[in-house]
């Protein structure tokens, strides 16, 4: 099994040179599986004891320490035992993409924070959110899908989490229905999850062609107008996919840019920055130029220990909000 030709032929366009080596192989290797110690959890130093007396080997991840994430790392080879041992299940550990956890630490929530949390399934960055936030402050996570839907709540109840509630919802409604209201949004967007691609795996691929692209564009389109609508002045957006398309990715960006006045795209801190397989978003694609703020936002190549990944860090105006859930 190969990767779709069309897709190789844009990841060839996109991938910067010196990345592309690492990125091809991370579609067909075994890959390293990370993993957080739950910061709610009065036990979860205890998982890493636990994991090395069963024979596993969790490293310390360095940048995302330093950020205040007790985020781990373990060989391919043990996935199984990490992902099947009574840690994954007892609200100790949760198991979660590097690159996934850099959206919320990005977002940077704080215990006095409304934060919505679109699209919110299956739940890991409301965690971590709710995590840096000491279980404070009010997480307010939307899903439109059922079956999506109660599998965040159940981990959210298996991970100790208390201050967030979980809404049904369709995301492109809430900007209408709470304008002006969240400090902190997060906008992890549906998309056609190239960053899942597997050369072994057909059912990774399956579903993708550029149609499935352009599909997905039109549905994000949408929710990041919402998500930002529903943004208070002076609150930030943090919108991500796990897609390389830059129809999915800095075109969203500029969608928002031309409707919405007042949206501006803020740089990244250095040290994400200093990560070697993150570069700044394109320039211009398809011979069409981007706005040069899409500069300032994130691509994150993939390599054995990380996904590929987009971020892009929105600010609106003057502080504003109010009391209350969604």
């Amino acid at each position: 099994m190969s990767l779709p030709a069309d897709f190789v032929e844009r990841f060839q366009q996109l991938c910067p040179p010196e990345l592309r080596d690492a990125a091809w192989r991370s579609f067909s290797e075994p890959k390293a599986v990370s993993f957080r110690l739950n910061a709610l959890h009065a036990e979860a130093a205890s998982a890493l004891t636990d994991m090395r007396t069963a024979g596993l080997t969790p490293e310390p991840v360095a940048w995302a320490e330093s950020q205040g994430v007790q985020a781990w790392l373990c060989p391919a080879a043990q996935r199984e035992a990490l992902t099947h041992g009574p840690w994954a299940n007892d609200g100790r550990i949760y198991i979660q993409s590097l690159s996934s956890m850099l959206a919320p630490i990005l977002l940077a929530p704080t215990a006095d924070d409304w934060v919505l949390d679109l699209a919110a399934a299956p739940g890991g960055k409301t965690i971590l959110m709710a995590e840096m936030m000491g279980n404070a402050g009010k997480i307010s996570a939307v899903e439109p899908v059922s079956g999506r839907f109660h599998r965040l709540k159940a981990n959210l109840d298996r991970m100790g989490i208390t201050n967030t509630r979980c809404y049904l919802k369709d995301g492109r409604e809430i900007g209408r229905l709470k304008p002006d209201t969240f400090q902190r949004v997060m906008l992890d967007a549906p998309c056609s999850s190239e960053s899942r691609f597997r050369a072994d795996a057909p059912d990774s691929i399956d579903h993708w062609s550029l149609r499935k692209v352009a599909e997905c564009a039109r549905k994000q389109e949408r929710l990041i107008l919402s998500a930002y609508d529903g943004l208070a002045p002076g609150g930030q957006l943090l919108y991500c996919t796990c897609s390389y398309a830059p129809e999915e990715n800095e075109r969203i960006v500029a969608h928002l840019l031309k409707k919405r006045a007042g949206a501006e795209v803020l740089p990244p801190p250095a040290w994400v920055l200093a990560l070697p397989n993150v570069r700044p978003g394109i320039g211009s694609w398809q011979d069409k130029p981007l706005p040069e703020a899409c500069a300032q936002t994130l691509r994150v190549w993939p390599t054995a220990e990380m996904d590929g990944f987009y971020l892009a860090l929105i600010h609106k105006g003057a502080r504003g909000g109010e009391a209350g859930f969604l």
